[in-house]
């Protein structure tokens, strides 16, 4: 039998994809195309649903909440990961990731139906909360399959540029997703995108589910997969084999770490970028939405690109490349978004002495400001200023001192005008900011994601035996990209916040980026070409 395997794969690498094949790509591309679609679109309307569904009186407060439940749907798609994965290795690739989507679909129509928190309370949060919950969920089981499903209907030679078709609908759900609630402000009064606009991207994904599962359920089964099964060698356990067996165990901790680098590199480019332009140097969003977007269109061919490159150089030095580049170049890339999107801000950065004197300073995330230092230090970070804190006497009153100047009144209006005084701006100058320029690092940061994910798909498969190969790279992949990814912008906001510093959060993706270019580089094997029976 192994050898019929083998004989079957060598068959397979010599000839060309057949029209069967071709419509597994394209189906199973437009079913991720949606998923992504649906989870990215959350990310687009981060900052308003902090206002929609969150406690009032601390923006931070608010926008941080947001992006810790943003975060949430990322946490838990290692669990979706191996429930979703155990059904693929036992029950068949294409049922599960048909399950996958149908869940997508209907959590993220559930979001645009939710009452908000002026009409129901606390209520919303929990239920935007358990949305969220629930695509990840999906999504957790989504990308394991749809990659495996994919490469193993693939030519070996040609499994890095057939996976890696997979791996742009991550960047075009993005961009769809912007498109949308774009498209949407540019036709609605903010009034109107205010009170009900903003459901219409999540009830649109209706139609886009109807037409997926059309498509889903008219493919075929795994051939891979069909074969294990006619031979009787599917997994009856996938969960344990995949974590009791040392060679495959360390495999999972090995893609754990370069999935932690895509995380990354992914939640930096696609995500906190975003953020850092709008809530920090005060672009306007829909401003950031127009410089990230032609961004997005032009790195989309690279995916493929990458993919290809990898089916002839490997799979692990351009991995490991784009790790390195990332880890050496985020802070400049970040400073030089500032320098070209907001070259005040950057002055008063350089110049204006911001210090906070006070005790009992507590950032508190679901609650409102419940000091009158957590109210100082959470709208400072608002505006995206650079501050830092000393300790009072014992018994001294919490103070601000702007550029020399005491201020005693904590009313925001005050503290605005102050800053503005000192050279402060309010928002970024749209006759001052650099567009190519912006548009050149924000297309460097994308470039770095197509590099590390376009190979990715196809190293993942290449790395685990066909019988727990759903399970096994599914885990690893969605704890190391999903947490890290997902999180991001929520650790780096906070990070921020803590040190009084807007660049200071941005050392966490350095850091993990360089570490998993040590251990790729020392440790990671070359998978390119592996036979997958």
């Amino acid at each position: 039998m192994t050898d019929t395997l083998h004989s079957v794969s060598a068959l397979r690498a010599t000839s060309a994809m057949t029209a069967e094949e071709k419509k597994v790509v394209l189906a199973s591309s437009f079913g991720a195309l949606l998923e992504w679609y649906d989870f990215y679109i959350y990310a687009a309307l981060a900052v308003q649903l902090g206002h929609l569904f969150f406690p009032k009186g601390n923006e931070t407060a608010a926008f941080l909440a947001s992006l810790a439940t943003f975060g949430a749907g990322f946490l838990i798609r290692p669990i979706g990961a191996l429930f979703f994965g155990r059904l693929g290795d036992m029950v068949g690739r294409k049922k599960t990731f048909l399950v996958t989507i149908i869940l997508m679909g209907v959590a993220t129509v559930g979001v645009g139906l939710l009452p908000t928190y002026d009409q129901i309370g606390i209520a919303a949060t929990y239920g935007l909360v358990l949305c969220r919950l629930l695509q990840g969920l999906a999504l957790g089981g989504e990308v394991g399959g749809a990659v495996t499903y994919v490469a193993e209907h693939s030519p070996v030679h040609r499994r890095g540029a057939y996976t890696s078709s997979l791996q742009t609908t991550a960047t075009l759900g993005l961009l769809s997703s912007i498109i949308v609630v774009f498209g949407l402000k540019l036709i609605l009064s903010d009034k109107q995108f205010h009170d009900w606009g903003w459901r219409l991207p999540f009830v649109l994904s209706l139609l886009l589910l109807i037409v997926s599962v059309y498509f889903r359920a008219k493919l075929h089964e795994s051939p891979t997969f069909q074969r294990m099964k006619a031979a009787g060698a599917t997994s009856r356990a996938p969960v344990t084999e995949s974590f009791t067996q040392a060679s495959n165990l360390k495999c999972i901790v090995l893609l754990f770490v370069v999935a932690a680098g895509l995380g990354a590199i992914f939640g930096t480019g696609h995500f906190y970028s975003m953020f850092f332009l709008n809530k920090t140097l005060k672009v306007p969003m829909e401003e950031v939405q127009l410089l990230i977007g032609p961004a997005l269109v032009v790195v989309t061919p690279l995916y493929v690109f990458f993919g290809w490159l990898s089916d002839r150089i490997g799979r692990k030095p351009i991995m490991a490349l784009a790790c390195l580049l990332a880890a050496v170049t985020t802070q400049p890339i970040f400073k030089g978004l500032t320098h070209y999107a907001n070259p005040g801000l950057e002055r008063f950065l350089e110049n204006a002495d911001i210090v906070v004197t006070a005790r009992d300073c507590n950032f508190r995330l679901f609650a409102e400001a419940a000091t009158e230092c957590d109210k100082v230090t959470g709208l400072l970070a608002d505006l995206g200023v650079q501050y830092r804190s000393e300790q009072p006497a014992l018994g001294a009153p919490t103070t601000v001192k702007i550029a020399g100047r005491l201020v005693e009144d904590f009313n925001p209006d005050t503290l605005r005008q102050a800053l503005v005084s000192a050279g402060w701006p309010s928002s970024a100058d749209p006759s001052k900011i650099n567009r190519p320029a912006v548009f050149g690092l924000l297309f460097v940061l994308v470039l770095y994601l197509a590099m590390v994910y376009g190979p990715m798909a196809a190293f993942m498969v290449e790395l685990f035996p066909a019988r727990i190969r759903y399970t096994s790279l599914s885990f690893p992949f969605h704890v190391g990209a999903g947490w890290v990814g997902g999180m991001l912008s929520f650790v780096v906001t906070a990070m921020n916040v803590y040190s009084g510093n807007p660049y200071f959060g941005l050392w966490y993706p350095v850091i993990v980026s360089g570490f998993a270019f040590v251990v790729a580089i020392c440790f990671v094997p070359e998978t390119r070409g592996r036979p997958l029976d």
